[in-house]
């Protein structure tokens, strides 16, 4: 499949669910800092892919690939912080950590193919 635009890569429609659920998770979190903190991080990712696809030059793309990742990262170093606080619950932490890092996984596989 051709990729046309940047809401037909895999790795962008995830972070765009990443967004959501970071979003309702922490909907009604206190702690301000930490929300923004972790918000920031995961739309990060959405919109580096987004923002490196639109610059039409691999190396360009390449490089906002690599940025989302370690966005990514920081979305899971994130979420170990808030387990480890009790700001999350458990299930909630397996599914947006299993989420991050099949990220990861396409965000690599999309780095290696370009």
């Amino acid at each position: 499949m051709k990729i046309e635009k940047f809401e037909d890569i895999l790795s962008w429609q995830r972070s765009r669910k990443l967004v959501i659920s970071v979003y309702e998770i922490f909907k009604d979190h206190k702690d301000f800092g930490f929300k923004n903190q972790i918000e920031k991080a995961a739309v990060s990712v959405m919109n580096n892919i987004a923002e490196g696809f639109e610059r039409k030059s691999n190396n360009e793309f390449k490089y906002f690939l690599f940025v989302a990742k370690g966005s990514a990262a920081e979305v899971r170093s994130m979420l170990y912080l808030a387990k480890d606080l009790n700001k999350i619950k458990k299930e909630n932490f397996e599914n947006l950590y299993k989420l991050t890092i099949e990220i990861s996984k396409l965000l690599s596989g999309l780095i290696k193919t370009l």
